[in-house]
């Protein structure tokens, strides 16, 4: 049995709905990011891989859980401690950032010295020590921000190409949408942004433009079928979103079987990562529904339209309408 198989939801008409939701969530993203630029002097919360730091890795022989070491290393204002594996292992990663006026070698030094004066109960040892300068950090910041916009630019040049140039402004937009939603989502619940965020938030952009291609590859689709420019466009995009509306939730839905999989079994060292995946996957599958496709509406009438590849091919004058 196909899922969703008569599917006929007016998906555009409630567009408006949609787009106070989204600005509704925007504004209090934004919001969180103001209130941590005023509170922590940054729009989020950056670790080690940005701001530079100390990252060391030690296993306790006696039981301990994460809270007695955090205690141990200062309570509230304790560096980030994550756990590694299950419970009982006692192995744990702490990662400190660099403070203004001490080195990357004495940041660790003192992590250890915390940790052998306040549980001189319990031995441990070091197993790995990693440094990063805060000169590297601001570096991979900037390689991030380039990163993102740089992904933006091949999308808009591939839309460009194999659809028009509309189709690649539209899921621009539906793709900015979802890394902004995501970033206030961090910024919100102040999550710490790693390496592994940078990568979930890219992993996430590219979920989110294969779906969205996959819905407006269907809309060329149903373009090319004879009396479709007289159609209305509001139905005709309706109609492509329904009948992918299988693939959309059969890809969705297993993808996230397999994060919440991840969530629940994968331990605390994952966790963040996991979290801003599953958060990514429901907003891109969101955009390409409520965002991308309306996007590509609202551009027709403001700017009228041009020619699918389909038709460039076929050199026919008259211009497709969507």
């Amino acid at each position: 049995m196909r899922l969703f198989q008569n599917a006929s939801f007016d998906f555009i008409g409630h567009r408006k709905k949609a787009y106070v939701v989204t600005g509704i969530v925007l504004l209090i993203g934004f919001g969180a990011m103001a209130y941590n630029i005023a509170t922590m002097g940054a729009w989020q919360r950056y670790g080690v891989d940005f701001l530079g730091g100390s990252m060391v890795q030690v296993r306790f022989h006696q039981p301990i859980t994460d809270g007695e070491l955090r205690e141990a290393l200062g309570g509230a204002t304790a560096p980030t401690i994550t756990q590694f594996g299950g419970e009982g292992d006692n192995e744990f990663v702490i990662r400190a950032p660099l403070a203004d006026t001490a080195s990357i070698t004495e940041v660790a030094n003192e992590l250890e010295n915390l940790i052998a004066t306040n549980l001189p109960d319990h031995t441990f040892e070091v197993l790995r020590t990693e440094l990063v300068g805060a000169k590297v950090g601001g570096e991979l910041q900037q390689k991030a921000v380039m990163a993102v916009l740089f992904s933006f630019i091949l999308t808009l040049t591939y839309l460009a190409m194999r659809f028009e140039i509309r189709f690649g402004v539209a899921a621009v937009i539906a793709t900015a949408h979802d890394i902004l939603i995501t970033l206030g989502f961090l910024a919100l619940f102040r999550v710490e942004i790693a390496l592994p965020t940078v990568a979930a938030i890219l992993t996430i952009l590219g979920y989110s433009l294969n779906d969205t291609i996959v819905v407006f590859d269907r809309i060329r689709e149903n373009l090319n079928i004879k009396g479709a420019r007289k159609r209305d466009p509001v139905d005709l995009v309706n109609q492509s979103i329904n009948e992918t509306l299988p693939r959309t939730v059969l890809t969705s839905g297993t993808t996230l079987a397999v994060l919440m999989a991840l969530l629940v079994l994968g331990g605390a060292v994952i966790r963040d990562f996991t979290i801003v995946l599953i958060l990514g996957i429901l907003i891109g599958t969101y955009s390409s529904i409520f965002v991308a496709s309306p996007a590509l509406i609202e551009i027709q009438k403001r700017w009228g339209v041009g020619k699918t590849s389909a038709e460039k091919k076929k050199a026919k004058p008259e211009p497709a309408t969507v």
